[in-house]
């Protein structure tokens, strides 16, 4: 079975949630896909729907797979909130070390469904230990990058001590 796909112009109705004037046969979606729409709107306001928008003018089949999968279907689920789940992707995109872009964005979507500065700088550093310090680094440098479009100024605080932070060290 071939797979719906969808313009650009239908993409952003879809997250705009207006459909007024498309064409009949655009105005028809999974309800994953409405799903996932709704989903990415909540974790990634404009920025998302930019993405998708750019991929559908060129590969819209995936760019209807993006919308349905990752938000329709796992993002959608009960058990973890937005904020965990940002966190989780921040973490596994920085142990990758090869999903530059894709880090940014999803630093940019942690801020905006509420993870703190110091939360998001904590995933990444935690990567060094799993994913290596290259990793990390390039995981820090994105977290730079978005920070300072988004004004917020580093060093973050003061830092303490590691037995400031660990009871019983």
């Amino acid at each position: 079975m071939k797979a719906q796909t969808f313009s650009s112009a239908s993409v952003t109705a879809a997250m705009s949630g207006s459909m007024a004037g498309e064409p009949a046969v655009e105005q028809v979606r999974s309800e994953r896909y409405e799903r996932g729409a709704a989903a990415l709107r909540k974790v990634d306001g404009e920025t998302g729907l930019h993405v998708v928008e750019a991929l559908a003018e060129s590969f819209p089949e995936f760019a209807t797979y993006l919308v349905e999968f990752p938000f329709g279907d796992i993002y959608s689920r009960p058990g973890l909130g937005l904020r965990e789940r940002e966190l989780a992707v921040v973490s596994a995109l920085t142990a990758m070390g090869n999903a530059g872009p894709q880090l940014r964005v999803h630093i940019d979507a942690a801020l905006h469904v509420g993870c703190t500065p110091e939360e998001i700088v904590e995933v990444v550093m935690q990567m060094s230990v799993y994913a290596g310090f290259p990793a990390a680094l390039n995981g820090l440098a994105a977290v730079r990058e978005i920070f300072v479009k988004r004004a917020i100024r580093l060093p973050l605080g003061a830092s303490t001590s590691h037995s400031e932070r660990i009871p019983g060290c």
